[in-house]
């Protein structure tokens, strides 16, 4: 999952690129490192909690998902509006999965199973 979100970080200079392949090759690498790690967190998901807690986990990360892109996609639009520019939502595109990955470390450090149901 680092390795994906290490993918993830050029994405911050893609606005600086004045060319169309570099950019757009650095554009895949990203979309490249986001399925990666997406693919890697719903292994995460059924390795972490019992299969039949698996389905509920995974429908509430999507849930959480979708109100985050609403979000998102609002916040950049006042951003843009703000700053005319597409620094702030590159630069944030480009730090989400480091920060993901340091929650999923400080939430399960050992990345040992859920206790769900166990007596």
């Amino acid at each position: 999952m680092l390795v994906c979100a290490l993918c993830v970080l050029p994405i911050a200079i893609v606005y600086r690129i004045s060319g169309l392949w570099p950019a757009t090759l650095l554009i895949g690498l990203a979309a490249a490192g986001h399925q990666g790690f997406s693919a890697n967190l719903f292994t995460l998901t059924s390795d972490l909690f019992p299969s039949r807690a698996v389905a509920s986990v995974v429908g509430i990360g999507g849930m959480a998902g979708a109100i985050g892109g609403m979000l998102i996609a609002e916040i950049v639009g006042h951003v843009l509006q703000w700053t005319g520019s597409y620094v702030v939502p590159f630069f944030m595109a480009a730090s989400a999965y480091l920060v993901a990955l340091l929650f999923i470390q400080l939430l399960s450090p050992a990345l040992a199973p859920a206790p769900i149901g166990a007596s």
